[in-house]
């Protein structure tokens, strides 16, 4: 696969990446004391919910995709796009994302395994703002395949670059709110790494892809 594709391996660091925004690190303890108090096993059903919610828009933008997959040239173009945007985002701090407010795992008061799966599923969405520039990437390339099984895949190995951290900090009795706040101080510096990268790879796509072949 060339670079106009996304690899497993970039999606789960993708993943890892998006976990240190500032909206959602310092956050996990609050949702996963909660959570671990009514059930050992409720922050794993949290993580399958989340990754079940990006597993389906991972099929949901493969299926755009193939419907269009006889105009690829303009869907590439309008995917590197897409990604310079996204670049341009993170790179500059443009907060085209707005960020959410803190979020309390207090507020869903089912118990239990599905209790903790319908919350997975509801932070997949409610973090779509702290994520968005990466997973609008992610989710940009995936349409230019156009296979349903691999978007489904890449998004499912994106949310474990997610869901496994949080079952790092879920079982460990050591890591509060304040550390993980100091670490997403650092988030800036990463999101600026990670925005010239997508440049360089909407660029790319434009090039290889479009360009050349115009």
């Amino acid at each position: 696969m060339d670079i106009g594709g996304a690899t497993p391996l970039a999606a789960f660091i993708a993943g890892v990446i998006s976990i240190l925004s500032p909206c959602v690190l310092p956050l996990l303890p609050v949702i996963f004391a909660y959570s671990t108090s009514k059930g050992k096993l409720r922050p794993l059903a949290i993580v399958s919910g989340l990754s079940l919610s990006f597993v389906f828009m991972g099929i949901i933008t493969s299926a755009f995709g193939s419907l269009f997959q006889q105009y690829l040239i303009y869907l590439t173009a309008f995917a590197g796009i897409i990604v310079i945007l996204m670049g341009l985002t993170l790179l500059f701090d443009l907060g085209t994302f707005n960020s959410i407010g803190r979020f309390s795992g207090k507020q869903f008061k089912e118990n239990g395994l599905m209790g903790g799966l319908l919350l997975g599923i509801s932070l997949g969405i409610i973090w779509i703002p702290c994520v968005g520039p990466i997973l609008a990437s992610i989710l940009s390339l995936v349409a230019i395949e156009g296979d349903l099984l691999y978007g489904a895949f890449l998004l499912f190995v994106y949310s474990m670059g997610l869901g496994i951290p949080m079952l790092v900090i879920a079982y460990s009795a050591n890591i509060s709110s304040s550390k993980l706040s100091m670490i997403a101080k650092y988030d800036m510096y990463l999101k600026k790494v990670v925005g010239f990268i997508l440049i360089i790879v909407g660029v790319w796509m434009l090039y290889n892809n479009v360009l050349i072949r115009l």
